[in-house]
């Protein structure tokens, strides 16, 4: 998943025809969405008390990461940081410690930037309209529409991979996740619904709830739709078949070789670089390559002989990363440039990808590793869709 700063490839442009068709009776299917969704929504933590700031938090959260897990970690963080005024005057990395477990940690640095763009340019309010939305760090179309249209009713479009999927079936068109023409045909029915709408905000969470509880990639449970009468696809038989799936990408395999060494003081740690897979992130000392590297290799390059003690893969949305973890062959002492010592007690404050977590769990450190680290209890992958325009 990536957050964008500026209009991804598939954003309507004012010029932009996309083809297809239109989808029938608008206001009937609104008007249904919006009877269906009070009883049939799920109660979340962000949908109890409003607000844009809530909004802001729980959309970013919610891209691309399991519902569940963002439960878990919602109240945490808002009471952590109650206010947008709070949020932004935090360190990065204690927004980031508190993120732990939602992974994706380029959205928690987005959202930390955003905060202070609404602290110094907007009095610290959420603001209401679109272009002051979108302006914000991190924040695109549709995390723009979702807040503009939920908190404050206006009449915003919205499309993710779960509404681009709903209003494909609906109009029974062939279009494929994540192909730019079908993003552009599923921004302008958006804009049509929710302009025929009378509560566009109760219309666009209908649509992400429908396609995320009933209107499901690979059974669709058409019994249980509102707007089945309406749905083309359901006539034709094909609606468990659109969209068609995305084109994967080539999946890209590097090798991580960490090293624990933990004595009196704490584990060493480092800090990764500012850009890239898991920027800014603590992690112990890893050295990384396209290829494994051999344990003497390694012994040479840390100053101290190790032993490889466990090893797994991490799937990331374009990597697989082999990690080999290593420990000293016997007590010693150890520095490495770039490094420094925490106590053990203080990990769970110090910013941490699931990743650096199984490192230690297998290196058999005794830290209390989060739930979402754990090999053997990590939680199903994701059931939100990746917005579009973000």
């Amino acid at each position: 998943m990536t957050i964008r700063t500026s209009p991804r490839l598939g954003s309507p442009s004012p010029s932009a025809s996309p083809a297809g068709p239109e989808i029938p009776n608008l206001s009937l299917v609104s008007t249904l969405l919006e009877a269906w969704y009070p009883a049939a929504a799920r109660p979340l933590p962000w949908r109890s008390e409003r607000s844009g700031y809530r909004a802001l938090v729980s959309e970013l959260m919610l891209q691309q990461t399991q519902v569940a897990r963002v439960v878990d970690r919602f109240a945490s963080f808002v009471a952590r940081f109650p206010t947008v005024r709070a949020l932004a005057d935090a360190p990065q990395q204690d927004v980031l410690a508190a993120w732990q477990g939602l992974g994706y940690y380029r959205r928690a640095r987005f959202l930390h930037r955003a905060a202070q763009a609404i602290r110094d340019t907007h009095g610290a309010e959420v603001p209401q309209n679109l272009a002051d939305l979108t302006a914000l760090p991190g924040i695109g179309r549709y995390t723009a529409g979702a807040i503009a249209s939920i908190v404050f009713g206006q009449p915003a479009p919205i499309v993710d991979g779960n509404v681009l999927r709903v209003l494909s079936r609906l109009a029974d068109h062939d279009t494929r996740m994540g192909d730019p023409s079908a993003e552009r045909w599923a921004w302008r029915e958006s804009t049509r619904l929710v302009q025929a709408a009378r509560a566009p905000g109760v219309t666009n969470e209908a649509l992400m709830e429908l396609g995320a509880t009933v209107c499901t990639p690979a059974a669709p449970r058409c019994d249980a739709c509102p707007i089945a009468a309406q749905c083309a696809g359901r006539a034709s038989g094909r609606a468990a078949s659109i969209p068609a799936p995305r084109r994967r990408a080539e999946r890209r395999t590097i090798h991580w070789h960490s090293l624990v060494h933990v004595d009196e003081q704490g584990v060493l740690l480092s800090e990764r670089p500012t850009t890239g897979l898991w920027a800014g992130m603590h992690q112990p000392p890893t050295i990384e390559s396209d290829e494994e590297i051999k344990v003497d290799a390694l012994s040479a390059a840390w100053g101290i002989q190790v032993k490889r003690v466990a090893q797994f893969t991490h799937i990331t949305s374009h990597r697989t990363v082999e990690f080999a973890v290593f420990m000293p062959l016997s007590d010693c002492t150890l520095t490495i440039a770039g490094t420094r010592r925490v106590p053990l007690a203080l990990l769970e404050s110090v910013a941490l990808s699931n990743a650096a977590w199984r490192v230690f769990e297998c290196a058999g450190v005794p830290v209390k590793t989060p739930l979402s680290a754990s090999g053997g209890r990590r939680a199903p992958r994701a059931a939100r869709s990746e917005p579009t325009g973000n």
